[in-house]
């Protein structure tokens, strides 16, 4: 619920760490006044209240929106010891049957809003988060509606009775409710980040940057990755990188933020990019460097898959340079992979600083919108103009000097390689003369952990070899 609302730097809005525990104590509220006040919170004035959260936490953004993401939170928990109830004492397999069928749709209607255009019937959807939201507080609502129905005056007072035995346990509920939320408390403060983090190569002024479709965080069989990225993002030495593919904030994938994981394990600001609610595939940023300011753009697609990134300002040794990560359209709509060439060749040429670009750009060498994307307009230049191998992934930059390019292969993490580019802060941007590995400052190689056989299916591919330049 977070990230719903999440709006990048400079932060304007909650943070997982710390605040992500106060929306354990919403939660711990709301079952609270479930447990003790169910004739009040199975109210149709209390409903009212938990549909303008919801619509509050879809609409808004920053703290507004997290205000009504937690609203949210303690009316479905009020509300769930009712509607278990009022269920259970129907008694039927059927009615869980067809509760489950209608979750099951909801499911599915939340992941076709942003999948809309792999699924039949999928344009219907097309960003419509509204929507299905509304659909799942008026199914609540007939929820609501049958509970109430099915309890008389006669049952209330039965049942009051019943719980006055129950009473004392209930109490021992609020007592492990409130343990609970001491204990989130404590994690939250033990987990705040200390923001004192470092580049592996400072004294040389290096910047080691790399770009990566991860696909969900979800390896080639179907297992969560997120582990072995921290492991080879780290091994490879990045102080910068951008992560594709990365709306894990799905019912089906888990709700996890792989990108949170990332940033505490490995020591890193993280930029979480046009957020669950803006229906892309999603874009993450990490970097060693503070974060200045950072924009999300949503490229122009008027026919396929929205198209995300993050347009970041970091400070970098004392100099302002942009990072740039972003994910183009898909192969077969042509014009929206037009539009958001122009869109975003317009937004790098008019930046005035350094800026190094990590994306997923669908188009080859030379050819096409390539010569838009590395054209006097925009300013920018290949990091390496002769690798003729490529389709998706790139790395263009202006205003540095490119010093080193290297492919990784990706062992069975996702189905796309680590592309990974070395810059040199402050210095003119060089040739594209290639030059051999003994040329360069030891503390300015790359890793050979990665030559020959490699380590855990990483190793240097394509080339064999990283390319050095002059």
């Amino acid at each position: 619920m977070i990230l719903w609302g999440w709006e990048g730097y400079p932060v304007r809005g909650p943070l997982a760490v710390p605040h992500g525990a106060l929306t354990i104590f919403a939660m711990a509220i709301g079952l609270a006044l479930g447990l003790s006040y169910q004739d009040r919170t199975r109210s149709w004035a209390f409903y009212g209240v938990g549909s303008a959260a919801a619509a509050i936490v879809t609409r808004g953004s920053s703290w507004f929106g997290y205000v009504g993401a937690l609203a949210t939170a303690a009316y479905l928990m009020a509300l769930s010891p009712s509607l278990i109830s009022a269920t259970a004492r129907l008694g039927k397999p059927a009615t869980f049957g067809f509760g489950f069928l209608i979750y099951n749709l909801l499911v599915l209607a939340h992941v076709w809003v942003v999948a809309y255009a792999f699924v039949p019937g999928g344009p219907l959807l097309r960003e419509r988060t509204d929507w299905v939201m509304t659909a799942t507080m008026l199914f609540i609502g007939a929820g609501l509606y049958s509970a109430n129905y099915r309890s008389t005056s006669s049952q209330r007072a039965r049942e009051r009775r019943k719980l006055t035995p129950a009473r004392k346990i209930r109490s021992y509920y609020l007592s492990i409710l409130a343990a609970l939320q001491l204990l989130a408390a404590s994690i939250a403060y033990l987990r705040f980040p200390p923001y004192n983090y470092q580049p592996y190569h400072a004294p040389d002024r290096l910047v080691t940057a790399g770009i990566w479709t991860v696909h969900f965080s979800l390896d080639n069989d179907m297992w969560s990755s997120e582990r072995r990225m921290r492991d080879v993002i780290r091994e490879l030495e990045l102080d910068v990188v951008g992560l594709l593919e990365t709306d894990l904030q799905r019912i089906i994938m888990g709700n996890r933020d792989t990108s949170q994981f990332l940033a505490e394990d490995l020591g890193m600001y993280v930029d979480y990019g046009p957020g669950p609610t803006q229906h892309t595939w999603g874009a993450v940023l990490l970097s060693k460097f503070p974060i200045l300011n950072s924009t999300h753009h949503l490229l122009p697609s008027p026919v396929g898959e929205l198209a995300p990134a993050i347009h970041a300002t970091l400070d970098m040794y004392g100099t302002a340079v942009d990072v740039v990560v972003f994910h183009s359209g898909q192969e077969e709509d042509v014009e929206d992979r037009r539009l958001q060439t122009e869109y975003l060749a317009q937004l790098m040429g008019d930046s005035p600083r350094p800026l190094i670009l990590l994306s997923y750009l669908v188009t080859k060498p030379k050819e096409g919108n390539y010569n838009t994307y590395v054209s006097a307009r925009s300013k920018m230049r290949d990091v390496d103009p002769s690798d003729w191998d490529r389709w998706c992934e790139y790395i263009l930059y202006k205003g540095l000097k490119r010093i080193g390019y290297a492919r990784v292969s990706r062992s069975t993490i996702t189905d796309t390689e680590i592309q990974v580019g070395k810059f040199l802060v402050g210095q003119p941007e060089g040739s594209d003369n290639i030059i051999p590995e003994e040329r360069v400052p030891a503390s300015q190689r790359f890793p050979a952990l990665f030559r020959g056989e490699g380590v855990r299916g990483h190793r240097y591919h394509v080339f064999n070899e990283p390319r050095y330049f002059d």
